[in-house]
């Protein structure tokens, strides 16, 4: 039978969420309380669970969509599960005492730093129930059999002895074998005592940086990530079903603090700043939340080096000034903006590796063939970089058209997915705000970023007539990654980008 399935209510004063990640594909065969979505609200993140094992048949979401209660998520073919003789003989419904075990010798007692789960939740043999402190280490006591919770006895803050009762669960059987063996959760002092190897280098150099909404990981964890602002989303989950486990976290931070990079900074003690006169407290957006964590993590990962230039664009300038009056005709508004993209497509293909990427290990670098500039712009919610695809084959008016559809769009959030990937270097171009320079950070996995600032006239000697002229003149740099590129290279592109700039017979088509 085909099912429906809604999303639930979320909880008091949650009114909807957005879809950050949808886990199952169409043809995907599910088992009662897999993960099917995740959702995030400006106050959780949460997973959708399947009532009932099944057939995915039909998703009708995808990621980024804003959803309210009730709202149809996809359709289900139920599976009738056929209970084992082992199944049938341990079906018998049970109720046990959670009792805090011995901790361990010189370990009298420790206090309750989070209860993970929640009366009703059901968990598998293994999953985590609460985490304690001590004055030696933090441990997680995980349940010892599948069950529901049925009655937590215990809060966080508590101090707590062995033997003393946390908890009353319902248990029920268990057959999944991909959850771990009892005993192979460790305590922090345990993980962290372990020494990074070349295999956990690379697990963890595999993983791009992303956005950290769509990854999987138990409260205490995502609670653990938040306080240390670690992006879970840097970190190769080795957990059941793609989760990222505490172990895994550990192993991040030991890795770089191992490599002798900074993983994390605590946060500070929080500032009352209304003591010394009126604030207003404004919430980011999620495009800023998702901007900071990308050039973070891009910053710390990537060495950069900026060269700076002038470009003499007099005459280019003018050319544009004749476009633009026949632009307008056609409705296209002409900017400055496609001659430096066209600019930039005809130096990336004479000097490829700054149109290219460094593979997952750092051992290779990947030339691209083609060229797709993205192209940073300026939106109410944040910035957001559109891509222009194949630009080495349109023309100034194709790429003015284009510039004005995608920049619209961006700034109506209506662009879709893959306008916002694929781009092999970036522009950002402030020469329509103001300002002299700036050093704008590389865009991974790109290895290089253009940055553009105003144009101005000033006077520039010239030895054919030996007096001063005045010149229009754009002032512009290129950041780029020195694991790639040297900086030889790096002047010879903004030298030949300067060259190209001054010849308006690159731009005639």
């Amino acid at each position: 039978m085909v099912k429906e399935v809604l999303l639930p209510d979320l909880g008091e004063g949650i009114e909807g969420a957005d879809v950050s990640e949808v886990v199952v594909s169409v043809g995907d065969t599910v088992a009662k309380d897999d993960t099917l979505l995740v959702l995030e609200s400006d106050k959780a993140s949460m997973e959708i669970p399947a009532d009932e094992a099944g057939v995915i048949k039909e998703i009708l979401v995808s990621s980024g969509d804003s959803l309210e209660a009730g709202a149809l998520l996809m359709k289900v073919e139920t599976i009738e599960e056929k209970p084992s003789r082992k199944t049938e003989e341990n079906s018998k419904v049970e109720t046990k005492e959670v009792l805090l075990p011995d901790l361990g010798e010189g370990i009298e007692g420790a206090d309750v730093s989070e209860v993970v789960v929640s009366v009703g939740d059901t968990v598998a043999k293994d999953d985590t129930l609460l985490v304690l402190e001590s004055d030696k280490a933090s441990m997680e006591i995980p349940a010892d059999e599948a069950g529901v919770i049925k009655e937590i006895l215990v809060s966080s803050g508590d101090s707590l002895e062995a033997g003393a009762l946390l908890m009353k669960v319902e248990t029920k059987p268990f057959t999944d074998s991909a959850v771990p063996e009892k005993g192979q959760v460790k305590t922090e002092k345990d993980v962290f005592e372990q020494k990074p190897d070349e295999n956990l280098k690379k697990t963890f150099q595999d993983k791009p940086i992303s956005s950290p909404s769509g990854s999987f990981a138990s409260p205490g964890v995502r609670r653990l990530s938040r306080e240390l602002e670690i992006d879970l989303s840097l970190i190769k989950a080795t957990g059941r079903k793609g989760r990222v486990t505490k172990e895994d976290l550990y192993s991040y931070i030991r890795l770089r603090m191992s490599s002798g990079l900074k993983t994390a900074s605590l946060p500070a003690k929080e500032i009352d700043f209304s003591k010394w006169g009126a604030i207003e407290k404004q919430k980011l957006t999620k495009i800023n939340k998702i901007t900071a964590s990308r050039l973070k993590g891009a910053w710390q990962e990537i060495p950069h080096v900026t060269q700076y230039d002038d470009a003499d664009i007099t005459e280019l300038d003018l050319f544009r000034k004749e476009l633009k009056v026949s632009g307008e005709k056609q409705g296209i508004k002409v900017t400055f903006l496609p001659f430096l993209i066209r600019a930039i497509s005809i130096v990336l293909r004479e000097k490829p590796q700054f149109n290219s990427s460094l593979d997952h290990n750092a051992e290779n670098l990947i030339l691209k063939k083609y060229i797709n500039i993205g192209v940073a712009v300026d939106t109410p919610g944040g910035l957001v970089v559109p891509v222009i695809k194949d630009v080495k084959n349109k023309t100034i008016f194709e790429l003015s058209k284009e510039l004005m559809d995608i920049s619209s769009r961006a700034k109506e959030k209506r662009l879709k997915p893959d306008e916002l990937a694929g781009s092999t270097f970036t522009v950002s171009s402030l020469g329509g705000i103001g300002g002299t320079s700036f050093s704008p950070i590389v865009n991974p996995p790109e290895v290089a970023i253009l940055g553009v600032s105003k144009s101005k006239w000033s006077p520039v000697f010239k030895k054919e007539t030996n007096a001063f002229e005045p010149r229009y003149l754009m002032p512009f740099c290129v950041s780029y990654d020195h694991r790639v590129i040297d900086g030889a290279a790096g002047a010879l592109f903004t030298t030949r980008l300067t060259e190209v700039l001054g010849d308006k017979k690159n731009f005639e088509d």
